[in-house]
């Protein structure tokens, strides 16, 4: 992708972002008044109640926006158009993003995923310390071979993280994702690029107020935590009902 158009579409993505927070420092605000109001009139506390709402509503569709939907993403999984899309932002040395990669993730992609009402995006977050930030890196390295949720996998396996994301700790990651070409691996490992992808996911992450791992966007509504299968089963059928309705009743 030309320098130029790349350089585009992160001041897209950063616009994006910079105006859901301000929309959210408005609804905020505007929560903040309601619950210290002088006053308690009824006309009041009716017209204060439907510009939080309105305010909430405007602050989803800015959310929605950060889907990135770019059938080529290598680190995303589900059709570009599904009518919702899970964003994750997570660390692989995060215990509980790994017990979402094992127990909870597998069920939504083969209930959602595989029947296209359900994309699911994943952003490196990774919070704690050089090892996160070097397995963020190999992932995406992985990725560039078509083996990001192949890695993904591996990385999230049970006592995975307990051994380290050491150089040959990577290495054997990948051959084990599958990733064919190690030198290009490592190279991709250590390139500007890598860690601009991963600077670009984390701050994101950032700017929307993220502070712990996983952390989700599921239609612009936020799920925080590895919450259980249910809760996210529950939070997709709500979207996609909201999704058809928006549409007319098509998928």
């Amino acid at each position: 992708m030309p320098k130029n158009t790349t350089t585009r579409a992160k001041q897209r993505r950063s616009a994006a972002i910079a105006a859901a927070v301000a929309v959210a420092a408005t609804l905020l605000g505007t929560v903040s008044y309601t619950a210290t109001r002088p006053e308690d009139r009824t006309d009041v506390a009716d017209q204060q109640q439907t510009d939080t709402a309105e305010n909430a509503d405007a602050l989803t569709d800015k959310l929605q926006k950060l889907a990135r939907r770019d059938a080529k993403d290598p680190l995303a999984q589900g059709r570009a158009d599904a009518p919702v899309v899970l964003i994750e932002y997570a660390d692989f040395k995060c215990g509980y993003c790994g017990k979402f990669a094992r127990d909870t993730e597998p069920a939504l992609v083969k209930k959602y995923v595989d029947d296209g009402t359900l994309r699911i995006e994943w952003r490196n977050f990774p919070i704690f310390g050089a090892d996160s930030n070097a397995a963020a890196r190999a992932a995406w390295a992985a990725g560039q071979q078509g083996r990001f949720w192949q890695f993904h996998k591996a990385a999230y396996a049970e006592g995975a993280k307990d051994k380290g994301f050491g150089a040959d700790r990577l290495d054997a990651l990948a051959r084990e994702a599958g990733v064919k070409d190690l030198d290009r691996f490592r190279s991709d490992h250590d390139s500007k690029a890598a860690r601009a992808a991963v600077k670009n996911d984390s701050d994101e992450a950032y700017a929307l107020g993220a502070t712990s791992t996983p952390s989700f966007l599921l239609n612009g509504q936020p799920i925080a935590g590895a919450q259980p299968t249910a809760a996210f089963e529950q939070a997709i059928e709500a979207a996609k009902a909201q999704s058809t309705a928006k549409s007319g009743g098509g998928k």
